[in-house]
C-alpha cells in the first residue's frame, strides 16, 4: 500500500534537576554507619544516570536503554534505601503541571510513564511494510501497554493527571487497538483467510468503538487532543467496513451470495462514513497542534478511507450483478446477520518479562551500591550458604566412599600386589632381579658416603689410641699418690716428732676416689667396646658386599636360583604357548579395567573440584535483594538455584555406577587368572620372591648394625674424650698437690733438721710455754681438710682471709659445723692479743730462707673470690720463719679440715659432682698468739733464744667446688652389673647417653 495507518504516540512527561546525592549520604550514614564518602562515585554515577535519563534523550532506542538503566538502579535503590525522601518534580503529560513529590514510588512511576511513551513513539515510527519492521512495532505496543498497566496495578492514588487510573486505563485501550491494527495487517499482508482476517477487523473495530465511547468522558476536561478522537473515529468506521468486507468474501466463497451482498452493503456504508470523517480530518490537520500524530497522519486516513470505499463499492456492484443474473438469492436484513466473531491478538506484554530479558539486563549493568548489602540480606545469604556446603559434604563423602570401596576391594582381592607375579610369570622372569630395591639401595649410598668420609676401622683405632692414653693417665696418677704417701711416711719415721707433716692419706682420699671411679668407668667401658667389636666384626662382611660392586650378581644370583635361567610356567611342551597366551589375555584385560579404575577416579576427583568452584562462585545476595519484599520466598529461590548443581550430582553418580561395574569385572577376571596361573609356576615364583626377600632381609640387618656400630663408636669415642679430660684434670691436679706436698715437706725436713741441731736444756731458756688443751677429735681432720685441692681459675687479686670469717659463715660456705680453735692460739685474729708469748730464742746463724717459704708466684688452684691462699699473712708483715721456735704446736695448730666434696661422675645412673681443691704451695708461717704479737724482723734476727716451732699448715678455704663429669650419660663407665643382671648387647647406654 501507498501509506500506512497512522499510530497514536503517547507524549513524555517533562521534570526538572533532582539531588540525590545528599539524601543518599544521610541514608548510608544512618542506616549502615559506614562513611559516605565511600561511596561517593556511586551517588554521582547514580545522579548522571538520571540526567541521561529524563532530560538528554529522545524518543529512540537510545532513550528506552537510558530509560531502562534508570529505572532498574531505581528498583535495586529502594532495596536498600526504602525509607529514602527526595523531592521529585515531575509535570503533567497532558496538562503540563508540575507536581512535587517525596516519594520514591512517585518517580519510579513517572521513570515507567516515560518507558511506555518511548515505546509508543518507537512503535509508531517503524515502519510497517517491512516485516521486521512490523513486528517490531507490535512488540513495543504490547511492552507499552504492559508498562501503563503495571503503573495501575501498583501506584494507586496518583497525584498526577496522566497517572490516575482512567487516563492510564484510556492509554493502554488505545495502544491494544493498535497492535491489534498492526496485527491486522500482518494477516493481510500474509493472504491470511477472509474469516482470520475479518474476525482480527472485527477486533479492531470493537476496540475502538469502545475507545470512541470512553474518550466522551474526557471531552470536557480537556485532557487529550481532539485530533485523537478524530482518529479513532475514523478508524472506527475503517475497520467496520473491513470487517464486512471480509465476511462478505468468506460467505461468497461459502455460497452464501445473500448475505455476502448484504454485506458488502454494509462495508460500502461504512467506508463511506470513514471517507466522509477524513475528507474533514485531512483539510483541518495541522501536524503542529498534535505532535503525537505522524505528520501525515490526515492524508494517510483520507487515502485508507478512499481506497476502502472504492474496493467495498466494486465488489457490491459486482455481487448485486451476479445475484441478479445468477443466483438470485433472498437478502436478509443487516440486523439478521449473524455477528462477525472477534478474536484477541495482542495482550500487554508486563514488566518482568521485559526486564527479565539478557538485553535489558546487559543494559541496567551493574548494581551501583553492590557493596551495600542489608543484614537481613546477609542472613538469608548465610542460609543458602549453609545449604550449599550440605550438598557439597553430602558428594565429598560420596566421592570418599567410592574411592574407599575400590581401594579396599582391590586390597581384599590382592590384585595390585599379585598382578606382578603373573606377569612375570608369562614374561618368565623376576620382575626387577636386575635391580637393587630401594632400601638396599639408600643403605648402600648411605654407608659408602660415610665410609669415604672416616671408615669404621679408623674410628676403632682411634677409639684404641683414647683407651690406652686414658689407662696410662690414671696409672701414672696412682703410682705418684703412691709415691708420695710412701715418702711422706718415710720421713716422719726419719725425725719422729719433729716431723709433723699431716699424713696424705685423708688429704688424698678426694682423688683415690676420684681415680677409682675412673678406673671403673674405664673398666665398664671396656664391655661395651667389646660389644661395638662383635658387632662389627658380625657385620662388615655383608657390609662390605654392600657397598662393593658384586651386590647387583647377589640379587641376581637370587633371582635366578642355581645361576641359570628356569621358565616359570612348569607347564607340558603343548600346553605352554596356550597357557602363556591365556594368562597373558587376563593380565592385559585387568590392566585394562584398572586404567578404567583410574580414569574414573580422575574423572570423579574433577567433577568434584568443579562442583566446589561452581559453589563457591555462587552468589544469590543480589536475587535475594531483588525479592525482598516477598516474603516466605527464599526456600523456593534456594530449590531453584540449587538445581544449578544437578548436573554435577548426575556426573558424581555416574561414575560411582561405572566404578562398580568395573570392580566386578576385575574379581571376575581375577578369580579366573588365579585359577589358571596356579597350575604352573606360583610355586617357583614363590620359591624366588623367598630368596629375593631374604637377601634384602640379610642387607638390611647388614645396613642397621653398621649404623649401630656407627652409634656406639661416636658416644664410645665421645665418652672417653670426656673421660681424657678428665684423667688429665687428675693428674694435673694431684701433681700440685704433691708438688705443694713436697714444698711443705721440705720446709719441715729443713726445721726438724735445725731443731735437732740446736737441741738445748730448757733451763737455759726458762720455763717452756704452757703446752695447749688437747684438741678435738675432729680437729686433725679438719687441718687436713683444708688440704683439699680444687681446680678453679686464678683469681685476679688476693681476697680477705677466710680466717676472719665467723664460724657462722664458715659453716654457710662449708656445709659442715665449725670446729673451735684451741684457747690459746688464734689463727690470723684481728683482735688484741690477751696472753704473754713464750720467750724467744734466736737461732744460729744459717742459711738464707728456703726457698719453699717463699710466695709461689703461679696458683694452679686459687682461692675463691673474697679469700687468700695465705689467709691473713698478705695483710701482716712477714715474721722470721725461726720466731717462736719454743713453742711447737700439736695436732691443733693445723686448721680444721675441709667438708669431705663427693666426686661425681656417671656411674651408676647418677649424676654427682667431682671436686678437686688446689693446695697453694707453703708460705711463710704466721702466728697469734695470746700475747702480743712481736714487731716484724727481718728473717735471721736473734729476736728469740729459742728456734722456731714447726709451721702450721695453713691454708685458705677452699674454693667453691668444680665438678668434673661425664654430662648426663648415666651408663657408659660405670661398674658392671653382677653377673647375673648383665644387659644383652644392643643398649648403647653405656656410651653415656
Amino acid at each position: 500500500m501507498a501509506s500506512q495507518s497512522p499510530m497514536i504516540s503517547i507524549p513524555r512527561k517533562g521534570t526538572d534537576e533532582v539531588d540525590w546525592t545528599s539524601p543518599i549520604r544521610s541514608a548510608i550514614s544512618q542506616s549502615y554507619g559506614e562513611d559516605p564518602d565511600n561511596y561517593s562515585s556511586e551517588c554521582s554515577s547514580l545522579q548522571r544516570c538520571r540526567q541521561d535519563a529524563v532530560k538528554g534523550a529522545g524518543s529512540d532506542m537510545t532513550a528506552r536503554d537510558l530509560l531502562y538503566k534508570y529505572f532498574g538502579q531505581l528498583e535495586l535503590l529502594e532495596l536498600r534505601f526504602p525509607e529514602i525522601r527526595v523531592n521529585f518534580p515531575w509535570r503533567d503529560a497532558f496538562t503540563n503541571k508540575l507536581i512535587v513529590q517525596t516519594s520514591l514510588a512517585y518517580e519510579k512511576a513517572s521513570i515507567i510513564f516515560q518507558i511506555a511513551a518511548t515505546h509508543s513513539a518507537i512503535a509508531a515510527s517503524q515502519s510497517r511494510s517491512d516485516p521486521e519492521g512490523l513486528k517490531r512495532a507490535f512488540y513495543y505496543l504490547r511492552c507499552c501497554a504492559g508498562m501503563l498497566t503495571y503503573i495501575n496495578e501498583n501506584f494507586l492514588h496518583a497525584p498526577s493527571t496522566d497517572l490516575s487510573r482512567e487516563v492510564i486505563k484510556f492509554l493502554v485501550g488505545v495502544i491494544l487497538a493498535q497492535a491489534t491494527e498492526v496485527f491486522w495487517e500482518k494477516c493481510r499482508d500474509e493472504k491470511k483467510g477472509n474469516a482470520l482476517v475479518s474476525k482480527v477487523a472485527s477486533q479492531t473495530a470493537s476496540m475502538y468503538n469502545s475507545l470512541n465511547e470512553e474518550v466522551k468522558e474526557f471531552m470536557g476536561k480537556g485532557i487529550f487532543d481532539r485530533n485523537w478522537v478524530t482518529v479513532l473515529q475514523i478508524k472506527a468506521k475503517y475497520f467496520v467496513s473491513v470487517t464486512q468486507f471480509h465476511r462478505a468474501l468468506a460467505d461468497n466463497t461459502a455460497s452464501k451470495h445473500g448475505d455476502a451482498l448484504v454485506r458488502f452493503q454494509l462495508a460500502e456504508a461504512a467506508a463511506k462514513e470513514a471517507h466522509k470523517i477524513a475528507s474533514t480530518f485531512n483539510t483541518m490537520f495541522l501536524p503542529q497542534m498534535s505532535p503525537n500524530l505522524p505528520a501525515d497522519s490526515g492524508q494517510s486516513l483520507f487515502e485508507l478511507a478512499k481506497s476502502q470505499l472504492a474496493l467495498s463499492t466494486e465488489r457490491r456492484v459486482e455481487a448485486q450483478r451476479d445475484n441478479d443474473l445468477i443466483y438470485n438469492a433472498v437478502l436478509p436484513t443487516a440486523e439478521t446477520l449473524p455477528a462477525v466473531d472477534k478474536t484477541v491478538v495482542a495482550t500487554a506484554i508486563p514488566i518482568q518479562e521485559v526486564y527479565g530479558t539478557p538485553e535489558v539486563q546487559k543494559v541496567i549493568g551493574s548494581d551501583l551500591f553492590l557493596r551495600l548489602i542489608p543484614l537481613s540480606v546477609h542472613e538469608s545469604a548465610s542460609i543458602y550458604s549453609e545449604e550449599k556446603a550440605k550438598l557439597v559434604r553430602s558428594e565429598v563423602e560420596k566421592a570418599e566412599g567410592a574411592a574407599g570401596e575400590a581401594r579396599s576391594g582391590l586390597d581384599a582381592l590382592g590384585v595390585k600386589a599379585g598382578l606382578p607375579r603373573f606377569r612375570a610369570m608369562v614374561e618368565g622372569s623376576v620382575a626387577g632381579e636386575d635391580e637393587i630395591p630401594l632400601d638396599v639401595r639408600r643403605y648402600r649410598e648411605d654407608i659408602t658416603v660415610i665410609e669415604e668420609r672416616e671408615g669404621v676401622d679408623t674410628l676403632l683405632k682411634r677409639l684404641g689410641e683414647l683407651k690406652e692414653s686414658v689407662h696410662i693417665e690414671l696409672d701414672s696418677t696412682a703410682q705418684d699418690l703412691d709415691a708420695e704417701s710412701q715418702e711422706c711416711e718415710a720421713m716422719r719415721v726419719k725425725y719422729g716428732h719433729l716431723f709433723t707433716q699431716a699424713p696424705s692419706s685423708s688429704s688424698t682420699k678426694n682423688f683415690r676416689d676420684d681415680l677409682k671411679r675412673h678406673l671403673q668407668a674405664q673398666d665398664a667401658a671396656g664391655a661395651s667396646d667389646n660389644q661395638v667389636q662383635a658387632l662389627w666384626d658380625s657385620a662388615q662382611d655383608d657390609v662390605r658386599l654392600l657397598i662393593s660392586d658384586d651386590v647387583e650378581n647377589v640379587f641376581k644370583d637370587s633371582a635366578r636360583g642355581h645361576d641359570r635361567r628356569e621358565s616359570l610356567l612348569d607347564l607340558d611342551t603343548d600346553k605352554d604357548d596356550a597357557e602363556k597366551a591365556k594368562v597373558a589375555h587376563l593380565v592385559e584385560d585387568i590392566d585394562e579395567r584398572l586404567g578404567r579404575l583410574n580414569k574414573i577416579e580422575r574423572e570423579r576427583d574433577q567433577t568434584l573440584k568443579d562442583l566446589k568452584e561452581k559453589i563457591q562462585a555462587d552468589d544469590v545476595s543480589h536475587l535475594l535483594l531483588l525479592n525482598r519484599r516477598n516474603t516466605n520466598v527464599e526456600p523456593t529461590i534456594f530449590a531453584s538455584e540449587l538445581e544449578k548443581f544437578r548436573p554435577y550430582q548426575q556426573r558424581l553418580s555416574q561414575t560411582v555406577l561405572h566404578q562398580q561395574a568395573a570392580i566386578q569385572e576385575i574379581t571376575q577376571l581375577w578369580r579366573a587368572l588365579k585359577d589358571l596361573g596356579g597350575r604352573g609356576g606360583a610355586r617357583k615364583w614363590d620359591e624366588r620372591e623367598r630368596r629375593k626377600k631374604e637377601t634384602v632381609r640379610r642387607f638390611t640387618e647388614a645396613g642397621e648394625r653398621y649404623m649401630e656400630v656407627r652409634d656406639g663408636l661416636a658416644k664410645g669415642l665421645q665418652f672417653y674424650s670426656e673421660l681424657s679430660s678428665l684423667s688429665s684434670t687428675l693428674r694435673r691436679n694431684v701433681k700440685d698437690f704433691i708438688s705443694s706436698r713436697k714444698s711443705e715437706r721440705d720446709s719441715l725436713v729443713s726445721q726438724a733438721e735445725t731443731q735437732q741441731r740446736l737441741s738445748v736444756p730448757e733451763t737455759h731458756y726458762g720455763s717452756p710455754p704452757a703446752k695447749p688443751p688437747p684438741p678435738p677429735p675432729s680437729s686433725l681432720d679438719q687441718a687436713f681438710s683444708s688440704m683439699n685441692l680444687k681446680s678453679v681459675p686464678v683469681s685476679p687479686g688476693p681476697p680477705p682471709s677466710r680466717a676472719l670469717w665467723t664460724p657462722p659463715q664458715k659453716a654457710a660456705h662449708t656445709g659442715h659445723p665449725t670446729y673451735p680453735s684451741p684457747p690459746t692460739q688464734s689463727y690470723l685474729s684481728p683482735s688484741p692479743p690477751t696472753s704473754q708469748s713464750p720467750p724467744y730464742i734466736p737461732p744460729p746463724p744459717g742459711p738464707s730462707p728456703l726457698p719453699h717459704a717463699q710466695p709461689s708466684s703461679r696458683l694452679p688452684y686459687p682461692p675463691p673470690a673474697g679469700s687468700s691462699p695465705y689467709g691473713a699473712a698478705l695483710l701482716l708483715p712477714q715474721r722470721d720463719p725461726y720466731a717462736g721456735l719454743g713453742s711447737l704446736a700439736g695436732a691443733g695448730h693445723f686448721p680444721p679440715l675441709p667438708p669431705q666434696r663427693q666426686s661425681s661422675y656417671s656411674l651408676a645412673g647418677q649424676q654427682q659432682s667431682q671436686t678437686y681443691q688446689s693446695h697453694p704451695p707453703p708460705a711463710h708461717s704466721v702466728y697469734a698468739y695470746s700475747s702480743a704479737p712481736p714487731p716484724p724482723t727481718r728473717q735471721g734476727s736473734a729476736a728469740s733464744a729459742l728456734p722456731p716451732p714447726p709451721p702450721p699448715v695453713s691454708y685458705s678455704q677452699p674454693p667453691p667446688p668444680q665438678t668434673y663429669s661425664l654430662g648426663a650419660r648415666p651408663s657408659y663407665g660405670a661398674p658392671p652389673p653382677p653377673p647375673g643382671q648383665q644387659q644383652p648387647y644392643g643398649g648403647y647406654g653405656q656410651y653415656g647417653r
